[in-house]
């Protein structure tokens, strides 16, 4: 592949998937702290803010955090390929399947909250994120040339 560009499209899709799981978790908490009068000082740190709401609402918080750890890793990832100019059609579809099932991962967090449909889309985009970062690691270490 000769044009890089089409990586940053997964990438984009993730800053824009963080933004919104932002903005959800804000949606639901301001309203709930403002109706319930809840003394700002008493919720000064994150434990206690949790413990002052309901379960539901600190979901997207929880998926926030989630949103900043391997992301992180797939952020990087997408950089070097970038920067390096590898970016094949591998990683291309492996950056969208990641993309789709952190997208999933997010909605089942936030909403149903259904462990078991939760790990299986984190264990499936782990699964596409770590094939990625082996394939690119194996390619750097052993200074494999681009593809022509």
């Amino acid at each position: 592949m000769t044009n890089q560009f089409p990586i940053l499209q997964p990438v984009a899709c993730m800053f824009t998937l963080t933004a919104v799981v932002w903005v959800w978790m804000y949606a639901l908490r301001l309203p709930y702290i403002l109706r319930s009068r809840i003394e700002l000082q008493s919720v000064a740190t994150s434990e206690t803010l949790h413990a002052a709401l309901p379960a539901r609402l600190n979901l997207p918080s929880h998926n926030l955090k989630n949103l900043f750890e391997l992301p992180v890793v797939f952020y990087a990832l997408c950089i070097l390929l970038f920067v390096t100019g590898r970016v094949d059609d591998f990683y291309l579809y492996g950056a969208w399947v990641f993309v789709v099932l952190r997208v999933l991962h997010s909605l089942v967090h936030c909403t149903v909250n259904r462990v078991s449909w939760r790990f299986a889309a984190y264990f499936l985009s782990s699964l596409v994120l770590w094939m990625m970062v082996g394939r690119f690691g194996f390619q750097a270490f052993f200074q494999v040339p681009l593809a022509l």
